[in-house]
């Protein structure tokens, strides 16, 4: 039987990045060395290295004066290492989930945060409107798409002021004009690659004017510099995110995958509100994320959540368990995840209707 991986990360990838990783595990281009052995010195990880960020930079259009750079230690780590960077006295935070929250958390470290809105008080179900920013602060920062809670940000904002984002779950999902952020970063382990490297687009000008002393290791000039090998990069993480981006281009660029991406929710949300046995957790449909849908059962039908779960395992349906913060279900739709997986998650929901309801 095939599985549909609808897990929220690490997630499904391309069947090619798959199969061309496993490969160079066992023998990288016919050089008789695994992909886990070569040394990120060599001429062969350079040239992987290199045609990385060159195929990074030409897919999201990224313009002069960027770095892009991978590094370790996940978006958990940018939570600190961005303020490190960027915040001299003020910093601006929009908070709309946990991730959020974690990087508001990490930030007070360094200086002043204002958390200029929160969806909190409804379980982070919807993207809070009509906020003020301060405008003296040194950037404001945002997460675009919350796999928690199933929203997202999907619009490039004009703020006036740097802006920071976190894309980790929705990074290639569509065109994003790369010139209205100062730090775009993200774990790979969604839309790119596997978990171990962590990507960073940086505006180098942005760079340079916080006061305070940065540690070598949490500095970016320091690996922009190093070409992100100041300590030995995630080599193999590194080559899948590589045949991640060729599999890209292939599809054919980012307007594509968002219309594939847009017709992927569509169709299961289109479902989800039809279907009297399930309801939508974020009712507002401008803030649904095209990545993550989150549902639950409806009225009366609360009961039937592990048998929908069973039901759905029987189809080959894996990984749609919601988050323990909101319950229900959690249907993950990544670049990777074929129309054909929403589309058996669809009828799955039809004949336990027919089932049950």
């Amino acid at each position: 039987m095939k599985k549909y991986n609808f897990n929220p990360g690490p997630a499904v990838l391309p069947a090619s990045t798959i199969e061309n990783t496993a490969k160079a595990v066992l023998d990288l281009n016919g050089s008789g060395l695994s992909l886990m052995e070569i040394s990120h010195r060599s001429k062969d990880f350079i040239s992987i290295m290199d045609e990385t960020v060159a195929l990074f930079r030409e897919i999201l259009s990224i313009p002069q004066g960027y770095s892009v750079l991978f590094l370790g230690g996940g978006a958990s780590l940018q939570f600190l290492m961005l303020p490190y960077n960027l915040l001299n006295k003020k910093a601006a935070y929009l908070n709309t989930g946990s991730w959020a929250s974690n990087a508001i958390k990490q930030a007070r470290y360094l200086g002043e945060v204002v958390e200029v809105a929160t969806s909190k008080d409804k379980n982070f179900s919807y993207i809070p409107r009509g906020y003020g920013i301060p405008g003296d602060a040194d950037y404001f920062h945002i997460t675009t798409n919350n796999t928690i809670y199933g929203t997202q940000i999907r619009e490039d904002m004009d703020t006036g002021l740097p802006l920071a984002a976190d894309m980790s779950s929705d990074i290639f999902s569509r065109p994003v004009d790369v010139s209205k952020y100062s730090v775009i970063y993200g774990g790979a382990q969604k839309n790119l690659g596997p978990a171990g490297v962590t990507f960073v687009i940086v505006r180098e000008d942005a760079l340079g004017k916080v006061e305070r002393n940065i540690p070598a290791m949490l500095d970016y000039r320091t690996h922009i510099e190093k070409g992100s090998m100041f300590n030995t990069p995630p080599v193999l993480p590194i080559y899948a995110s590589l045949q991640t981006l060729k599999w890209i281009k292939e599809k054919g660029g980012l307007e594509a995958l968002a219309r594939m991406n847009a017709e992927k929710a569509e169709l299961l949300y289109s479902e989800i509100d039809r279907n009297p046995l399930f309801e939508a957790t974020v009712r507002e449909k401008k803030d649904r994320s095209l990545m993550n849908a989150c549902f639950v059962m409806s009225g009366k039908y609360t009961g039937l959540e592990a048998d929908f779960l069973a039901a759905a395992a029987a189809k080959g349906i894996i990984g749609i368990k919601g988050h323990r913060s909101v319950g229900g279900f959690r249907a993950s739709m990544y670049n990777a995840m074929p129309k054909e997986g929403v589309e058996l998650l669809a009828d799955t929901m039809r004949e336990f209707e027919k089932a049950k309801g």
